[in-house]
């Protein structure tokens, strides 16, 4: 039996039986378009008997496109309405039995999803994007690729290379992880309701092997967010709060061999590993997580 996917007339019945209100407040725009969810699963490049992970899978748009592909989903839901009809909407367009596993929790909570999955593929809403994104890297190591699809402004700020003005915290932390780049646009038009910011898919790539231990990666996180709480002043004066004084920042950085009058957006990811690297020779640094 060959899988279907939801149409718009179809959307917009399941939303009123389930009494769903999509809210541009929460960043809640479901997909109504089948070539768009299509679009997503080919750029994350699913492959039949692969495992994804679709996180908010709302009424099912997409979780229908990856199935459609021959991947098996873990789809992990908050909404309880959402995530109890999802099972009766896959196996009403003839997705087979044992395809669809729903877990019905906060994706920013979850430490444990069936079968592992390897992909991650979702349409997330652009308050909760960042966390969540770095939240599944960090905890699931087995995920190796994903292509969501988030607010145009975030899908940049993650795709952002050193020395750009949108390069940024989120940036270098999802670079910790592997490659991120921009891999299609999406129209407004294909959302219900139609949002007021643009949406863009944005797709990463794990790294071969662990960058760094647990708590190297929390130091190297708390001089990011550092640098770029402050990001006009040079680094010794950023980094001034968590070493104890800008002379110590300034001796750790030249460590590192990073200028202390370089700014945080000029450093890359490895730039930052390696003063946290070298903040752990210096007794009462204080950085942590």
């Amino acid at each position: 039996m060959t899988v279907t996917l939801l149409g718009a007339t179809e959307i917009r019945r399941l939303a009123a039986e389930l009494d769903v209100t999509p809210t541009k407040k929460l960043g809640q725009n479901f997909v109504v378009d089948a070539n768009t969810v299509r679009k997503i699963v080919q750029a994350a490049r699913v492959q039949p008997g692969e495992r994804v992970v679709e996180v908010g899978p709302g009424l099912g748009s997409l979780t229908l496109a990856i199935l459609e592909a021959g991947a098996a989903v873990t789809a992990v839901e908050i909404d309880h309405r959402l995530a109890a009809r999802l099972p009766q909407t896959a196996d009403e367009h003839g997705v087979p039995e044992g395809m669809l596993t729903v877990v019905d929790a906060d994706a920013l909570r979850v430490t444990e999803l069936p079968g592992e999955p390897t992909v991650l593929v979702a349409n997330l809403p652009y308050n909760v994007s960042v966390p969540v994104l770095l939240h599944f890297l960090e905890t699931f190591p087995y995920l190796q690729r994903g292509v969501v699809m988030v607010q145009a402004e975030v899908a940049e700020r993650l795709a952002a290379k050193p020395g750009s003005k949108i390069y940024g915290s989120p940036s270098v932390k999802a670079a910790w992880y592997g490659e991120w780049k921009l891999t299609g646009t999406v129209s407004r038009q294909v959302f219900w309701p139609v949002p007021n910011v643009d949406s863009l898919l944005v797709g990463f790539d794990r790294s071969e092997g662990e960058r760094g231990p647990v708590e190297e990666r929390r130091r190297t996180f708390a001089i990011v967010d550092a640098a770029f709480n402050q990001r006009r002043k040079m680094l010794r004066q950023a980094l001034s709060g968590i070493f104890g004084s800008s002379a110590a920042a300034t001796e750790v950085l030249t460590a590192a061999g990073v200028a202390p009058t370089a700014r945080g957006e000029d450093l890359t990811v490895d730039d930052y590993q390696r003063i946290a690297q070298h903040a752990t020779a210096i007794e009462g640094s204080g950085v942590s997580g």
